[in-house]
C-alpha cells in the first residue's frame, strides 16, 4: 500500500484541529488525517527538495540502508556530506534517524510525495473583485 506525504507551501492548515482533538479526548473514532508537511516558502522548498536530497530519500526507500555510511555508498557520496543532508531532512520531518548501536539508520515511512504548489500568492484562491 502506498503511503503518501502531502507537502504544501505556506502556513499549515489547522482548521478543524481543535474539534478533532476534542473528539479524540472524548473517545470518538476519528478518521486519520493525511500526513501533511507545510514548507514556509518556495525558497525553502527548493532547498529542501533539491535533487541531492531527493536522491537520498529515493535511496532510503529503495535500499533501506542500515546506516548513514551505507546510504552514502548507495548514492556514491562522502558520508559527512550525506550526514549534513540527512540532518536537514530530519529537521524538516522528512525522515527519522533511529539509533542502531553506534550507527544512525535513516528511515522514511512514506514512498510517495504529493506537492501542492500554488502559483499565486493567495494559494490559488481567486480575488472576488476579479471573478
Amino acid at each position: 500500500m502506498t503511503q503518501t506525504l502531502h507537502v504544501t507551501i505556506g502556513s499549515p492548515d489547522r482548521s478543524g484541529l481543535e474539534d478533532r482533538l476534542k473528539a479524540i479526548d472524548s473517545g470518538e473514532d476519528v478518521t486519520p488525517h493525511n500526513p501533511t508537511l507545510a514548507i514556509e516558502d518556495l525558497e525553502t522548498f527548493g532547498r529542501v527538495f533539491r535533487s541531492t536530497n531527493l536522491e537520498l530519500l529515493e535511496a532510503i526507500v529503495e535500499h533501506n540502508p542500515s546506516s548513514i555510511r551505507e546510504l552514502a555508498r548507495f548514492v556514491d557520496r562522502n558520508p559527512p556530506e550525506v550526514l549534513e543532508n540527512v540532518n536537514e531532512l530530519a529537521d524538516y520531518g522528512l525522515l527519522e534517524l533511529e539509533e542502531d548501536g553506534q550507527a544512525k539508520r535513516p528511515v522514511v515511512w512514506y514512498d510517495e510525495i504529493d506537492v501542492d504548489l500554488p502559483l499565486t500568492s493567495t494559494g490559488g484562491q481567486r480575488d472576488p473583485a476579479n471573478a
